[in-house]
This record gives C-alpha cells, structure tokens and sequence, in this order.
C-alpha cells in the first residue's frame, strides 16, 4: 500500500487530497528568536496559523507540506497540534533550505553524518516528536551556485531518498546541471525530486524548467501569489500574468502537465521577521485555480497538478 508520512503518522496516499506542496507553518533564519521586534511567542503563532489552516480546509485543501529545513524554525510538536486542531494533514521535511542556513554543527558535518541525520529523520523520528520526515529539503545557497556544503546536502539527501524512498524537494531550481549530476552520480531517479521555485521573480530566466523536465525531474511552480501587485511586495516578486503565462507555456498545451506541481510558499506565522501581508496558502484557491480555469484547464488537469502529481511524488517509494 502507498503510505505518506505525516506529522500524526503515515496515511495512504489516496488520503492526501489537494496538496500544497511547497509551504511554511512557520520560518525564520537561525538566530531570529533573538530579533526583539519582529519575534512571535508560540501562543501568538498558534492563534495566527490556525484560522489559515482552518480555511484552507474548507476550501477544500488536504494536505500542507512544511518546507522548513533544520534551523529554520521547524517545530514538529506545533505542527502536530495544529493538524489535529484543523484537520489538515502536515508533511514534515528533514535537510535544509540551504547551505547557508545550516549551522556549524551540520556545516562542518561529512555526507556519511548528514545522511545517516535525514534517514533517522524520516524512519525513525524528528527529535523526541515520534513524527517522521516525509521529504527531505536541500536548496543552494545565496549567490546562485552550490557551494561545497549545499553539494554534501545534496549528496547526503540523494543517498537518504534511496536508503528511504522519501522525495526530495528543493530551494531554488538554479544550478541544475550541478544537481542533476550528483543525482545522477548516485542513481536516483529524477522524478523523485522536485526543482522548486522556477517561477520566483529573481530566478526565472536563470531556471531551465524544460531542460530539468526532459532529464526527468519535477517542476515545482510554488510562489504563486508573491506578485508585483501586492501593497509591499517582496524582492522576489513577479506580476501576476507573467507567472501564469510561465506557467501555461511550461505545461505546453497538458503535455509536460504530469511533470508539474504547484503551491504559494506562503509563511503561515513568520519568525523574525515581517512576513508578506495579504498572501496565504488560499490564494491556490481564491486566485490560482480561478486563474488557470479562465485560461482553459479543466477539472481534471487540476485534479493531475494538485491530487494525483503530489500524491505520486510524496509516495515513499519502499
């Protein structure tokens, strides 16, 4: 039987419904708990992410992957309480956002230590939660191009999806040729990992969406509604129409369509900092979905790109 592992404990994938593949319950970079002005108690956090989740539910979503490395605010005990409250099934992930995030601990640490962290995670428990990892996150790091730490995530995190089965998803689709290589030098397939973020604002044009789909990799569309349009938008914004339009040309017609996944990377409760205003996990449906059904994608093309893409790739594969 497919099983998933979630924060309250394996379920079967068919039980993961619509899926938002690329999210944040709450993240901050290392040392943020020390910012005075911008740094939330948990009870502040819990009253904050609990009326986004609820609605996320009754619009229909399922499931929400946490993409929140180690180091960046990840805290599996919150994550549980907040799925039982709401209902929403919450995907953990073990490995980092970044090389850059990770403290000196894991930077100074070999691939051997790294791996053997990430399949605990996953087969044996994040810390003394008893919850499982489901995905294991990598990401390169600020400057556009893998460092040798981010190389010994990625490393480490191809031989743990093969140890495992779990996916991997991934910060930032640039340098691919560099991620595609070491995946390749350790034989695990592609399709067990999504290259996400192709269509931010910064990395666009820097990301080879067509050529990482044609080596067999996923295509992660996930800051959907970090937009141009916004009051104060981010630094890696992108006006609406243009992200869409990026959208429609990758998925050419349906026929890269089963290669695709999308979501908003929205921040539920960020810590250490402002957050974006006005931009939540639901804009997948109060704006996303209207916007895709307007420019022709039927119930079932929805169904392949938020049901059945996530439900097949978050499938551990053992």
């Amino acid at each position: 039987m497919s099983r998933v592992n979630t924060v309250l404990g394996p379920i079967p994938a068919e039980e993961l419904g619509f899926v938002a593949v690329h999210e944040h319950i709450g993240y901050g970079m290392p040392g943020s708990e020390l910012d005075t002005q911008w740094w939330q108690t948990p009870e502040r956090r819990y009253e904050e992410t609990v009326p986004k989740l609820r609605r996320f539910h009754e619009l229909g979503g399922g499931t929400f992957v946490d993409a929140t490395g180690i180091c960046n605010g990840r805290d599996v005990d919150h994550y549980k309480s907040l799925s039982a409250k709401t209902g929403v099934h919450i995907v953990a992930c073990t490995g980092f956002v970044g090389g850059d995030t990770a403290l000196p601990h894991f930077a100074r640490a070999e691939v051997d230590y790294l791996t053997r962290q990430f399949v605990h995670e996953i087969t044996v428990g994040i810390g003394g939660t008893g919850s499982r990892a489901g995905v294991i996150k990598v990401g390169v790091s600020r400057g556009g191009r893998m460092t040798d730490l981010d190389k010994r995530i990625y490393r480490a995190a191809a031989r743990a999806a093969l140890a495992t089965g779990a996916p991997i998803l991934t910060h930032l689709a640039i340098d691919a040729e560099n991620a595609v290589a070491i995946f390749n030098e350790e034989q695990l397939p592609l399709d067990r990992v999504l290259f996400g973020h192709v269509d931010d604002g910064v990395n666009a044009d820097k990301t080879r969406d067509v050529w990482i789909a044609e080596q067999g990799g996923r295509i992660g569309f996930d800051t959907f509604g970090y937009e141009t349009e916004l009051p104060d938008p981010p630094f890696w914004a992108r006006p609406r129409k243009e992200r869409l339009d990026h959208f429609l040309r990758f998925i050419d017609g349906g026929r890269r369509i089963g290669r695709v996944l999308a979501s908003a990377d929205a921040n539920c409760s960020p810590l250490g900092w402002p957050g974006v205003k006005g931009h939540t996990v639901s804009y997948l449906f109060d704006d996303l979905i209207p916007d895709l059904r307007a420019a022709g994608l039927d119930e079932a093309a929805l169904k392949t790109i938020f049901v059945d893409n996530p439900a097949d790739f978050l499938t551990l594969q053992k």
